[in-house]
């Protein structure tokens, strides 16, 4: 009752005090890696991403900004709820595309932050966080309405599909029900159910086209939107549409990139043909690394480093796998052209609205997120964060501060070598210890020239998971029992097909 009283209340106030509110849009690239970005790789990265380009001129561009983990989708839980991914209880792996929900329905999110304070909301693109569908199995019926969807979690419109690009079942659904059924058998990487006239080089496409009418639908108002825009690129399967075929002349990944780009590119000037681009706050980010399965050794020996000057890839614990690209534009309030080198992560994304709100987040809401709007504003004087965690594919910790970054595993975590469980790995020692302020590569472990960081580390690691948040307030619980020290050994899968947990 106190929830529907709140928005209530809140959409009934002053047209006035609702416009004085920027509209919110959060762009999300899907395994996009931090060097794919020209302007941030420009020696060593060869794809063209001259949208991209242009956005980081006029943004805010922070440079140590990393995903909470180094996969799907524990990254965009931690991104829609403000609190780590290893506190729910997917504790490695990602979701596939029948999978139950992860995010508990009581749960607030973002989404359904900004809906109470008088946002229109969308979310358009890969959801990969879990449906309810009716049936198991064989016994599932498709026809009827797929519950927990993102409009039952603060979003009043959904378009997209329910995970990856190569996860089944391939097919559109809007809100809570499929847009054509799925009655037929299709492959991109994965077999499965898929709709009759689905493809999978339409969505990019198809999910900019929505995006940009969701922002002119709403632009005329005098109602505050946020645009969740989560694309399905570049993840695998690569398949740029013939016009982008062949641009990039580094194969099909880079194509990809650049589509990927130009899809930027159109919500913004979407932005600014409404006459809104001003009054927004835009944020693009990617969800983790870029896959190394893309073929990353070819494109490295074309001269294109994906992770830039990093260690690793996607699911790695290494910070190749979780170091991403932030650009963050707010025209008249971030200064355009600037750079923050505060360690920052995906999870800060619930309280920076919250702030830019000037709202109080209940105390079991984002407990991990850190308000940016202070880094943003040039107003902060003090690291954001006191440490920020990371995680990988197979469930190892890892933990910066300062120029210390520890790693509770003595392997890559993923799915570089060493791989864990391998006989290289057995021989190394069971931690890693890197000076990030002299080794960025991690190539040099110094856990046993400082034992006392390692221990210091690992114990602000366990109060973190003890208090169930790494923010001020009333202590939390975790949904599960969380073991700093136990990950998950690969599963057959360790040659780069993601680790599901159906």
């Amino acid at each position: 009752m106190a929830l529907t009283l709140s928005v209530i209340f809140v959409k009934a106030g002053s047209a006035a005090a609702l416009e004085s509110r920027p509209n919110i849009v959060f762009i999300l690239a899907d395994d996009l890696g931090y060097g794919d970005v020209h302007c941030l790789n420009p020696e060593r990265g060869k794809i063209a991403t001259p949208c991209l380009d242009k956005l980081a001129a006029r943004s805010m561009t922070f440079t140590e900004a990393h995903s909470s983990s180094a996969v799907c989708t524990p990254s965009r839980y931690s991104i829609l709820t403000g609190r780590y991914n290893w506190r729910s209880h997917l504790q490695s792996g990602v979701l596939g595309g029948f999978s139950p929900p992860l995010l508990a329905h009581d749960r607030l999110t973002v989404a359904g932050l900004l809906q109470q304070h008088g946002y229109r909301t969308a979310c358009i693109g890969k959801w990969h966080l879990g449906l309810t569908f009716a049936g198991k199995g064989e016994n599932r019926d498709l026809a009827q309405p797929i519950k927990n969807n993102p409009t039952t979690l603060g979003f009043d419109y959904f378009f997209g599909i329910a995970a990856s690009l190569d996860m089944p079942p391939f097919a559109f659904i809007e809100n809570g029900h499929f847009t054509q059924l799925p009655t037929v058998t299709k492959k991109w990487v994965r077999a499965g159910l898929a709709a009759p006239d689905f493809e999978a080089a339409d969505v990019v496409p198809e999910l900019t086209r929505k995006a940009k009418d969701f922002i002119a639908a709403n632009a005329a108002t005098n109602w505050p939107f946020f645009l969740y825009l989560p694309l399905t690129s570049p993840h695998t399967p690569l398949v740029p549409t013939k016009e982008w075929q062949g641009k990039s002349s580094l194969g099909s990944y880079g194509d990809f990139v650049m589509e990927t780009d130009w899809a930027v590119g159109e919500v913004l000037a979407a932005l600014d043909k409404n006459g809104v681009a001003d009054k927004t706050l835009v944020m693009f980010a990617s969800d983790n690394g870029c896959a190394p399965y893309i073929g990353v050794t070819n494109l490295e020996q074309q001269g294109h480093f994906p992770s830039a000057d990093r260690r690793g890839y996607k699911a790695d614990i290494w910070d190749g796998g979780h170091r991403i690209p932030l650009f963050a534009r707010w025209p008249g309030k971030v200064k355009a052209g600037t750079t923050s080198d505060q360690l920052v992560c995906l999870v800060d994304f619930m309280a920076t609205c919250a702030d830019v709100l000037g709202a109080k987040l209940p105390e079991n809401t984002a407990e991990d997120s850190v308000s940016l709007l202070p880094a943003m504003l040039g107003t902060a004087t003090a690291p954001l964060h006191e440490a920020v965690v990371s995680h990988s594919i197979n469930g190892s910790f890892a933990i910066r501060q300062g120029r210390w970054k520890l790693e509770l595993c003595p392997d890559s975590g993923g799915w570089s070598a060493p791989k864990p469980g391998s006989p290289e790995a057995e021989k190394l020692p069971p931690v890693q210890l890197y000076d990030m302020s002299k080794d960025i590569g991690e190539h040099t472990n110094e856990w046993s020239a400082h034992p006392e960081i390692v221990a210091q580390l690992t114990k602000l690691l366990e109060k973190y998971v003890a208090d169930g948040r790494t923010t001020a307030g009333k202590l939390q619980t975790n949904d599960v029992v969380v073991n700093i020290r136990k990950a998950k050994a690969l599963s057959k899968d360790d040659d780069g097909k993601l680790i599901t947990h159906d």
